[in-house]
C-alpha cells in the first residue's frame, strides 16, 4: 500500500480529492480553525496552497530561500498555538501559513502520513537571514510549556515545539537523481538543486548555519542509547519504526516497535504512544499464546515508547501468498489450483483458530491483514503481529486502525470487525481484491463467481464468507469517527450509494462487449465530469493535486481522458473540452511542460481534437522555456517534448515552424546526450526509462531516414533492458527494488512495445530474443490493478498492437484481460467505470482509471484500433523507403 493515498480518500466516498475538499475550503464551516475562518487583516492576502492556507503582507518580497521556522502542535494545543503565532506574525509582517483545520491536522500526523511533512502544522518565513535569529527565539519563547510532534526533517530548538530548516520559499523546480520533478534551491552558481525533505535534518553542503544553532545542533547528539544492539529496520511508519535488533546480554534476536509521542494519530486521536501501550496491555493479557509473539520488555527513551518482543521467524501471510499464487503465471493446471484451494483452506482455518483465542481471551484485534500475520516456514503455525488498535470485547469499540483491504464496514464493533476481517481473508486467499470493498461491498458477489469458475471451490463453502461480508450491521453512531488514514475514509462507504450501480447489475455489459462497454464507459465519464470545478474536471490520480496543471494534463487530467474519447471514436464531451481550453489560455507559474505531467500533452491534445490555434499558442511558450536540465524522457522530459513539437510543427508554416522544429531538435539532441551518457540513478521504462527516448529516435528515423538515429534507439533499449531480469517462469521482467514489473508505464511491456517498433526497421537478433523472453509475463492470469500503466488495460493494449507470438494465443489472453477488466470493475452511475492507483477510490484518468481501460479496450476490439500517442497501431504505412526495415 502507499500510504499517500490514504489521506485522499476522506473527502469523497467515490473518488481520490484533495484533503481540503472533505475539511472545508471556503472562510465558513466548522472543519476550520477560527483563524481560517476570519478575515484577512488590513494590508494582507490570503491564499490557499494545496492544503495550505497562507497570511501574507502586500507588498513583501522574500528571498526565494533561507531558513524557514516550522512549528508542530497536537489536537488538544492547536488552535491555542495558531491564535498566538498568527496575531504574532501579523504584527510583526512576517508571512506565515498553516494546516487550516483539525481534521487536516490530524491526516498530517496520521500513521501513514508522510514522515518529511509530518507535524509541519504553521510555517513562518523571515524576511531575512539576518532577521532569522531573532524571528526564531521569539517564537521559541512564545511557545514556551506547548507541545507537538516531532518535525524528522528539522532542527528542533530547545524542548518545544519550534523547528527550523533551510529550504525553498518560492516555487521553483528542478529534477532529482531519478528524474522526478521536485522542489529546488539555487547553489552558489545559481544551479537549482534538489531541496531535499527526507525524514531526516540535512543542511546543503554550501549553507553555514547561523552560530546561534549550534547548542541545537548539539543537542541532537546526546540521545540516550537504547538497551538493545538494533541491527537494521523492517518498517517505517510516521508513528515510528520497528527494528530488528539483540539482547547484547544475551545474543536473543528480538524486534523493537517504537511509537512517537503526539505522531501516527490514529481515528480517536490516540498517538503512537498510547497505542504501543494498548498493545503491551493486549500482549500481557494473552501471555501463553503460541499465537501471538512474547512480549519482552517496555522502555522509554528520550519520550519514545519501546516494546521489546520476541523475533517470530517466518513470512508475512501476504508475502507468501504472492509466492505462490497460481493465477500469476499464464496457465495454472487443475491439479495446480485444487492445491491453492485445498492451502487456502487450511491456512483460513488456522487464522481463525487463532482468532478464535484471542476473542476467548476478550479481545478483539481490530487490524487483522494480510501483512499482520506471520507465518511459519513449515506452514504450521500463523502468529498474529500488531496489537495497537487491540479492545476488550465487553466494551464494543469501533475501527480506528485498518487495512484498505480489511477495513470493516461503519457499524461493526468488537469481535464483528475481526469477524469481518475473517471473512474477507477467506475471499483474498484465493482472489485479493477485497480492497475493492471500500468503493462497494457488493463486489464481493462477482468474487465469490469467478473464485468459483477457476478453483475446485464450490458457493456453499464460500457463502459464510460472502453473508458476512454483505451483512448490513446496524448504524453507526458516530460516522465521522474513521479508521486511521491508512484505512478508509472519514465518510463512510455504505454498500452502494446512489450514484453506483450494482457490480453485477444486468445494463452494465462486460468489458469486451463493445461497443456498448465504451457507451457504458462514458456514461460513467460523461456523470462524473466536474466542470464546475477549477482544479480538476474529471477525478481521478492523487497526482492533479501535486502540480498547477494536473487535474488538466494527458496522465492524469482532461487532456487524456478526451483523447481516450476521440480515439475510440465515443461521444466527444464539449464541456470538458471548453473546460481544458479555458484553463490552456494563461498557463500558471510552476507549470511542468512535459507531455503527460504539462503542456506538451495539452497543446497536443488540443491541437488534435481541432484547436489548432490554441494548442500551437501552448507550443510556442514551451519552445521559449529553457530546455536544458530535463529528463531524457516521455512522460515529462525531452522524449515527449520533441514528439509533441516536432508533430505540432508539421500543423504551421514559417517562422513558427521553425521554431517549433528547432525546439523538437534541440531536445532530441538533449536526449541523445542522456541516453549517449546513461546515469546508473536512471529509471527504467516507456514512461521514465531509457525506452521513451529509444521511441522518439525510432520516430525520428521514419523522418529522416538517418541509420543513426536506429543505433541510439538501440543502446537506449539495451540499457533499459540491462534492468530487466528472468522470473520464476522464464518471463524477462524489469527490476524495480526487490518487485519485478510487467507493466506498461514502468514494466517489460512499455520496453516491449518499443522493440516491436525498433525490430520492424532493423534485425537485430539479441533484441528480437529478449523481445521473445519478455511476451511469457504479458500473459498472466492475474493481475492486482486494472490501470493503463500499472495493471491489466496496459497489457490489454500491448498485446492488441503487437504481433509477436501466436495469434491465437494472443487473442486468448485478450479475452481474460478483459474479463479480469470486468473483475476489477465498480460501476459508476449505472455505467462502467474502474478504481485507480491502490483501488480504494474509482479513478476517470487515463494513467489510472476508466479513460486508460476504455482506450485499451478501444485497442483490443475496436473497428478503427485505439493508440496511445507516437504509438499507433503496426505495422504503420510510411510515405518514404525505410532502410533496413524488416519486409512485411
Amino acid at each position: 500500500m502507499n500510504p499517500e493515498y490514504a489521506a485522499y480518500t476522506q473527502a469523497d466516498a467515490d473518488f481520490y480529492d484533495s484533503p481540503r475538499h472533505g475539511a472545508g475550503k471556503s472562510t465558513e464551516g466548522p472543519e476550520l480553525f477560527a483563524a481560517a475562518r476570519a478575515a484577512a487583516p488590513e494590508g494582507w492576502r490570503t491564499e490557499w496552497r494545496g492544503d495550505w492556507l497562507s497570511f501574507s503582507p502586500q507588498g513583501l518580497r522574500l528571498p526565494a530561500q533561507g531558513w524557514k521556522i516550522h512549528i508542530s502542535a497536537a489536537a488538544d494545543n492547536a488552535e491555542r498555538v495558531l491564535d498566538r503565532v498568527v496575531a504574532h506574525c501579523v504584527e510583526r509582517r512576517l508571512p506565515l501559513k498553516f494546516v487550516p483545520g483539525p481534521r487536516l491536522l490530524l491526516l498530517r500526523n496520521a500513521k501513514y502520513a508522510d514522515r518529511a511533512g509530518s507535524g509541519k502544522f504553521i510555517t513562518v518565513y523571515p524576511h531575512s537571514e539576518e532577521q532569522f535569529p531573532a524571528v526564531a527565539d521569539a517564537l521559541v519563547d512564545l511557545l514556551a510549556g506547548e507541545h507537538g510532534p516531532y518535525v524528522l526533517s528539522d532542527l528542533r530548538l530547545g524542548d518545544g515545539p519550534v523547528y527550523v530548516r533551510y529550504g525553498a520559499f518560492a516555487r521553483r523546480f528542478c529534477l532529482d537523481a531519478e528524474g522526478r520533478t521536485v522542489p529546488a534551491v539555487a547553489d552558489p552558481d545559481g544551479t537549482l538543486v534538489p531541496d531535499l525533505r527526507g525524514p531526516s535534518f540535512r543542511v546543503p553542503a554550501w549553507v553555514t548555519p547561523p552560530p546561534f544553532l549550534a547548542q541545537h545542533l548539539a543537542a541532537r547528539t546526546g540521545a540516550d542509547a537504547l538497551p538493545y544492539t538494533v541491527e537494521g529496520a523492517l518498517h517505517f511508519s510516521n508513528g515510528g519504526g520497528v527494528y530488528r535488533a539483540r539482547d547484547p546480554h544475551t545474543g536473543r534476536r528480538v524486534v523493537l516497535k517504537e511509537g512517537r509521542p503526539h505522531a501516527g494519530l490514529a481515528a480517536d486521536g490516540a498517538d503512537a504512544v498510547q497505542r504501543l501501550d494498548r498493545e503491551r496491555a493486549a500482549l500481557e493479557q494473552l501471555a501463553g499464546l503460541d499465537c501471538v509473539p512474547e512480549l519482552l520488555g517496555s522502555f522509554t527513551v528520550e519520550g519514545h515508547r519501546f516494546l521489546a518482543l520476541e523475533y517470530v521467524a517466518g513470512t508475512t501471510l501476504n508475502t507468501v501468498l504472492a509466492r505462490r499464487f497460481p493465477l500469476s503465471r499464464a496457465t495454472a493446471t487443475a491439479a495446480e489450483l485444487a492445491e491453492h484451494a485445498a492451502w487456502a483452506r487450511d491456512m483460513h482455518a488456522r487464522v481463525a483458530d487463532a482468532v478464535r483465542a484471542v476473542h476467548e481471551r476478550g479481545l478483539v484485534i481490530s487490524d487483522l491483514h494480510l501483512s499482520n500475520i506471520m507465518v511459519s516456514e513449515d506452514g504450521t503455525r500463523v502468529v498474529l503481529l500488531d496489537f495497537e488498535a487491540a479492545s476488550p470485547a465487553v466494551e464494543r469499540r469501533r475501527q480506528i486502525v485498518a487495512n484498505p483491504s480489511f477495513v470493516a464496514p461503519p457499524g461493526r464493533r468488537g469481535t464483528d470487525i475481526d469477524t469481518y476481517a475473517l471473512a474477507c481473508l477467506r475471499l483474498a486467499l484465493l482472489t485479493p481484491l477485497t480492497v475493492l470493498f471500500s468503493i462497494d461491498r457488493a463486489k464481493a458477489r462477482h468474487l465469490v463467481r469467478e473464485i468459483t469458475r477457476i478453483f475446485p471451490v464450490t458457493a456453499d463453502e464460500l457463502a459464510p464468507a460472502l453473508t458476512e461480508i454483505l451483512r448490513d450491521p446496524d448504524p453507526d453512531p458516530d460516522p465521522d469517527l474513521a479508521p486511521d488514514a491508512g484505512a478508509r475514509p472519514v465518510r463512510p462507504v455504505r454498500s452502494g450509494g446512489p450514484a453506483a450501480a450494482r457490480p453485477d447489475a444486468p445494463d452494465v455489459p462486460e468489458p469486451a462487449d463493445w461497443p456498448r462497454s465504451r457507451d457504458s464507459m462514458v456514461r460513467a465519464l460523461t456523470a462524473a465530469c466536474t466542470p464546475d470545478r477549477e482544479d480538476r474536471c474529471f477525478p481521478g490520480d492523487i497526482a492533479q493535486f501535486l502540480t498547477p496543471v494536473g487535474g488538466q494534463s494527458f496522465g492524469y487530467g482532461a487532456a487524456g481522458v478526451l483523447h481516450a474519447l476521440h480515439e475510440t471514436g465515443a461521444a466527444p464531451c464539449p464541456q470538458a473540452t471548453e473546460w481544458l481550453l479555458d484553463r490552456a489560455k494563461e498557463p500558471v507559474s510552476g507549470t511542468p511542460i512535459g507531455f503527460y505531467d504539462g503542456l506538451a500533452g495539452i497543446a497536443w491534445t488540443l491541437h488534435r481534437l481541432g484547436h489548432r490555434a490554441q494548442g500551437l499558442a501552448l507550443a510556442r511558450l514551451i519552445a521559449r522555456e529553457p530546455l536544458d536540465g530535463r529528463s531524457a524522457d516521455l512522460h515529462g522530459g525531452h522524449a515527449g517534448l520533441a514528439l509533441a513539437l516536432d508533430d505540432l510543427s508539421r500543423a504551421t508554416d514559417g517562422a513558427e515552424a521553425a521554431a517549433l522544429r528547432t525546439a523538437a531538435e534541440r531536445c532530441t539532441e538533449l536526449a541523445a546526450h542522456t541516453v549517449r551518457n546513461a546515469s546508473p540513478t536512471r529509471r527504467t521504462g516507456l514512461l521514465h526509462g531509457a525506452s521513451g527516448p529509444a521511441l522518439l529516435f525510432v520516430r525520428r528515423y521514419e523522418t529522416t531516414g538517418d541509420a543513426a538515429y536506429l543505433d541510439l534507439a538501440a543502446t537506449a533499449l539495451r540499457q533499459d533492458l540491462d534492468r530487466c531480469r528472468t522470473g520464476t517462469d522464464g518471463a524477462l521482467l524489469v527490476l524495480d527494488g526487490k518487485r519485478t514489473l510487467p507493466y506498461l508505464g514502468g514494466g517489460s511491456a512499455g520496453i516491449a512495445m518499443v522493440l516491436d517498433d525498433f525490430l520492424a526497421h532493423r534485425d537485430d537478433p539479441e533484441l528480437r530474443a529478449a523481445r521473445e523472453q519478455i511476451e511469457p509475463g504479458l500473459r498472466s492470469a492475474f493481475y492486482i490493478q486494472p490501470g493503463l500503466f500499472r495493471g491489466a488495460a496496459g497489457l490489454l493494449l500491448q498485446l492488441a498492437r503487437t504481433s509477436c507470438g501466436d495469434p491465437a494465443e494472443r487473442q486468448r489472453t485478450r479475452e481474460r484481460h478483459a474479463r479480469l477488466l470486468g473483475l476489477h470493475s465498480v460501476p459508476y452511475a449505472g455505467g462502467l467505470a474502474f478504481p485507480g492507483e491502490q483501488m480504494m477510490r474509482r479513478s476517470m484518468d487515463l494513467a489510472t482509471g476508466t479513460a486508460g481501460c476504455l482506450l485499451a479496450l478501444g485497442a483490443a476490439f475496436g473497428d478503427r484500433p485505439a493508440s496511445l500517442p507516437f504509438l499507433p497501431p503496426l505495422p504503420r504505412p510510411t510515405d518514404r523507403p525505410q532502410p533496413g526495415a524488416v519486409p512485411q
